[in-house]
């Protein structure tokens, strides 16, 4: 009986010791904030809200005096820095940000930053319009987390909320703490009196109307085109005008595509080299398809034979990385499962309704 009592205390021993762990290396709203190097002001009464869930980014806040607001924000220390910034309209730019970073060799920084642009150059440190209580400011790493501590002197804070997370080992230089390019960030609205976090996609609409144009122009009114082209040939010349007409409004729909794209890509400043460089590939294919169709040779040409080669070709890989493209852009705007699954509903539908049409243009022919 003693025996088994042992077993079970040291069983009840090692859970409780495993939770303390698993508590000491996370946070979350419903733990307290029970920290070593506390913040210079009282933060247990704070509102907790999760403001960042991807990056596990807690937000604990309280208005303390009459112009005077508390922050504390935790997160992961991923060795990098982590910003959280006050901006008008939800964008980086023209907004006013707090960074703060915890060096490898304990040393911590926080400062103040104007974000004026997308470019390092133009992230200002020591400048922008939050007007800090500096005494009661601080940082500290507990716990593999980062908890940054700042009080604002304003009556009311904006609540579009941005956040931001730096390249993993590359913190700011003590000689002129200028910020490399962030590696993830987010916009939010947060409502104050209730708590509640919203997150904001940044340029939501441009990246819709990227993904939309691109999806069903490269994506959907191509292939139909070339399907038009290929299996009602005895619909003459009807075929010829339809086969015209739906790849030209394709190839223009798939242009403005790309260029929100490029318009995109300039105003997020990500690194999305491969998906770029397929879209401009695919769209210099879809020109030579143009100059393809401008340049055709008759009938009854000797050369007719590799134009076709050539243009029959050249559509179908075309097709074929437009479609690879479009599932790549899927993922790194992190559209969701709805997206990837409408476009390879899509795709099958295309791909079965094609597959009917070939064997019945075979069973034609014969």
């Amino acid at each position: 009986m003693k025996t088994r009592y042992n077993i079970f205390a040291l069983f009840f021993f090692v859970q409780i010791l495993s939770s303390q762990v698993d508590c000491q290396g996370t946070d979350s709203c419903n733990s307290n904030l029970n920290l070593k190097n506390k913040p210079l002001f009282d933060a247990s009464s704070f509102r907790c809200v999760s403001v960042w869930a991807a990056q596990n980014y807690i937000l604990r806040y309280m208005q303390t005096d009459t112009k005077v607001w508390s922050f504390v924000l935790s997160a992961p220390n991923s060795n990098s820095f982590i910003g959280m910034g006050f901006s008008r309209d939800g964008k980086m730019e023209g907004s006013s940000a707090i960074v703060g970073w915890v060096s490898t060799d304990g040393s911590s920084r926080m400062k103040r930053y104007f974000l004026g642009g997308q470019s390092p150059e133009q992230v200002l440190p020591d400048q922008g319009n939050l007007q800090l209580v500096n005494v009661t400011s601080s940082i500290a790493a507990e716990n593999s987390r980062i908890y940054m501590a700042f009080q604002l002197n304003t009556e009311m804070p904006s609540n579009r909320l941005i956040y931001s997370l730096g390249p993993n080992g590359r913190l700011p230089s003590p000689v002129n703490y200028r910020l490399s390019q962030h590696r993830e960030h987010t916009s939010t609205f947060l409502d104050y009196t209730s708590g509640q976090s919203e997150s904001k996609t940044p340029y939501a609409n441009l990246r819709r109307s990227h993904g939309l144009l691109n999806m069903f122009s490269w994506g959907i009114v191509i292939p139909i085109g070339a399907m038009v082209a290929r299996y009602l040939r005895q619909y003459d010349p009807i075929w010829f005008y339809s086969h015209t007409t739906i790849q030209s409004l394709g190839f223009l729909l798939g242009f403005a595509g790309i260029i929100c794209g490029f318009v995109l890509e300039d105003r997020l400043s990500v690194d999305v080299d491969r998906h770029k460089a397929l879209g401009i590939f695919i769209l210099v294919l879809g020109c030579l398809q143009v100059i393809a169709f401008l340049a055709r040779p008759g009938k009854e040409s000797k050369v007719r034979k590799y134009w076709n080669w050539y243009h029959y070709t050249l559509g179908r890989v075309l097709i074929l990385l437009a479609a690879v493209n479009i599932f790549y852009g899927i993922h790194l705007g992190d559209a969701g499962t709805a997206w990837n699954v409408g476009f390879a509903v899509t795709l099958f539908v295309l791909f079965t309704t094609a597959a009917i049409l070939e064997i019945r243009m075979w069973m034609t022919t014969k």
